[in-house]
């Protein structure tokens, strides 16, 4: 059934190049019928997009990213939303939440919601929140406000960083929940109580039309060559990386697993993505003394990406947990790649191992450990077959089971029970 409202989806920052899932999601519910409002907490700072950002056809909204860069605007936020039917909820909110989180942030995300209740979409009835920390936050006080509904995607910093508190207050707020791994499923379930019912799995998939097999789009460049086995210098094997160069995703392990690769192996690898450590990572690899066996490419579209990993013959990622309990959930990345046909080589944490069975579809060793990393890598570079093998079931598992129509379709089906509510 046609949904009577537009549905106001609330973004930390948009576009972002390192977030296609949540714009192939979007593009997703827009082919399915539902009518969207883009509301961003942050402007870009990607010099690129992917072609899927133009393909969206939603208007996209700026809240004023830091409060005292437009004052006015806030003060007629307040104004506005002073008179809302829920202010007053939404302020006794605030001050609960303000002891147990004294920050200028807390303000920030107080202002932005006043902003966005003041301003909010004409014939928007429903806010969604992409990540279940300050997004999600600025979207409860707005639902308060505007006396509406909300709902929320969580995905993993935002599960694994937040406090519990304040994910139980969210979560016994919000009409329902989704995330994308059965680690963040379960804990946010635990959280959630006797709401625990109101708590989704749903994972993103990939659009597999822009991923095609191998065979159904262009033929692979004349050096690709499957018996590449790493004995012959002039035909080295390519280990592929696509993230961002956070500390999260443990490049620094990775190169320390390549720099202990047996010198009679040859080799290259190619970074894409760019991120705060490349130039530390940079750094890494010359002292490792493999700089000059490294490419990186720096941010690129999806188009080049894919291109990318049809060139190459591994994909590795070292993701790990941080101190402050950061961490991916299932990277994206690895569902592309996989849908290519690559072998991959991964860390066995968090919802890696809901894709990857290892020796099966994929090598996953503990994380943090370069030695064994190391020993995957080298066990891959040597054998193609076994890199053809682990490749071709990687690529089954990705188009039987990961194909975003099924989230998609899950999410339809949760907005459209939440407007019969």
């Amino acid at each position: 059934m046609p949904l009577p409202h537009k549905i106001v989806v609330l973004l930390k920052g948009y576009p972002r190049l390192s977030e296609t899932f949540i714009a192939q999601e979007l593009l997703g519910l827009e082919r399915a019928g539902l009518s969207l409002v883009l509301v961003s907490l942050r402007r870009p700072t990607d010099a690129k997009r992917h072609p899927v950002h133009d393909e969206i056809r939603a208007p996209v909204v700026y809240l004023p990213e830091y409060l005292h860069e437009e004052p006015l605007r806030v003060l007629r936020g307040l104004a506005r939303s002073f008179r809302a039917p829920g202010f007053g909820a939404a302020f006794r909110q605030f001050l609960k939440d303000l002891p147990r989180d004294l920050s200028r942030n807390r303000f920030r995300r107080f202002g932005q919601a006043a902003v966005l209740a003041g301003e909010f979409p004409e014939a928007g009835g429903w806010l969604h929140a992409h990540f279940i920390h300050t997004p999600a936050s600025v979207a409860n006080y707005a639902a308060r406000m505007l006396a509406l509904p909300f709902s929320v995607s969580a995905h993993a910093k935002d599960i694994w960083t937040s406090q519990d508190w304040e994910l139980a207050d969210k979560l016994s707020t919000a009409d329902w929940a989704v995330t994308c791994t059965k680690s963040g499923h379960a804990h946010l379930q635990t959280l959630a109580g006797p709401n625990r019912d109101r708590v989704h799995l749903s994972y993103h998939g990939l659009d597999l039309d822009r991923f095609p097999p191998v065979e159904a789009g262009a033929p692979l460049p004349p050096a690709c060559d499957c018996a590449r086995d790493g004995s012959d210098p002039k035909n080295p094997v390519t280990v592929i990386s696509v993230g961002r160069a956070v500390p999260k995703k443990g490049y620094d392990v990775l190169l320390k697993a390549l720099a202990r690769l047996p010198a009679d192996l040859h080799w290259r690898f190619v970074h894409a993505g760019d991120g705060g450590e490349r130039g530390k990572l940079q750094k890494l690899a010359d002292k490792l003394g493999i700089a000059q066996k490294i490419t990186w490419l720096g941010a690129v579209d999806q188009k080049d990406v894919l291109a990318a990993y049809r060139r190459a013959d591994i994909f590795a990622l070292a993701c790990r947990i941080t101190p402050d309990g950061d961490r991916d959930g299932l990277p994206n990345v690895l569902v592309e790649a996989a849908s290519q046909r690559l072998a991959c080589v991964a860390t066995d944490i968090s919802g890696i191992p809901e894709l990857f069975e290892t020796g099966e579809n994929g090598l996953l060793v503990p994380s943090e450990d370069v030695e064994a990393f190391s020993g995957a890598l080298e066990r891959a570079i040597r054998d193609p077959a076994l890199r053809h093998r682990l490749g071709a079931a990687a690529e089954a598992k990705v188009r039987g089971s990961f194909d975003h129509h099924t989230s998609i379709a899950q999410l339809k089906a949760l907005f459209e029970a939440g407007a019969r509510r």
